[in-house]
């Protein structure tokens, strides 16, 4: 899996800031100066055998925190509204197939489904799009938040 395997105390750090245990092996694939995990990287299928949609999950506060206020604000509707559609319907399915290319080709069980945060369309989640966004993947939505946040630090 792309990105850094989690020692025991960053599982324990990601748990807390999760406020409950991963169901699943991740990795860390963006982190704050101090080495705190930002972004964590799921693997397609929790340990319970469940499909785990979301790829890329923002564990870090302080971005929770301010994206929280941005869709409280009204910026899922906004982002919507902003970004290309047929733009993020290719990001949508970009999505998925990083994350379908990591499940054994012999798997026969359920499979996670849809791109972003397991969104057949639209936006559902501004946190997961940019968690993408910040692990290096080509989203839209996501750019469309970190430009957001920029202007709130204007």
């Amino acid at each position: 899996m792309l990105g850094e395997q989690p020692t025991p105390a960053e599982i324990e750090r990601v748990a807390e800031l999760l406020g409950r245990r991963p169901g699943g092996d991740f990795t860390i694939v963006v982190r704050e100066p101090d080495g705190d995990p930002v972004v964590i990287r799921n693997y397609p299928l929790l340990n319970s055998g469940r499909p785990m949609p979301t790829r890329y999950w923002l564990v870090g506060p302080a971005l929770r925190s301010r994206i929280g206020t941005l869709e409280s604000s009204g910026g899922v509707r906004d982002a919507e509204a902003t970004v290309d559609p047929e733009e993020l319907a290719a990001a949508h399915k970009r999505y998925g197939a990083e994350r379908d290319a990591e499940i054994p080709d012999d798997y026969t069980g359920h499979r996670p489904s849809n791109g972003v945060g397991g969104t057949r369309q639209g936006v559902k989640c501004l946190h997961a799009h940019y968690a993408w966004f910040l692990a290096g993947g080509d989203d839209p939505v996501g750019r469309w938040v970190h430009e957001q946040l920029a202007i709130d630090h204007e």
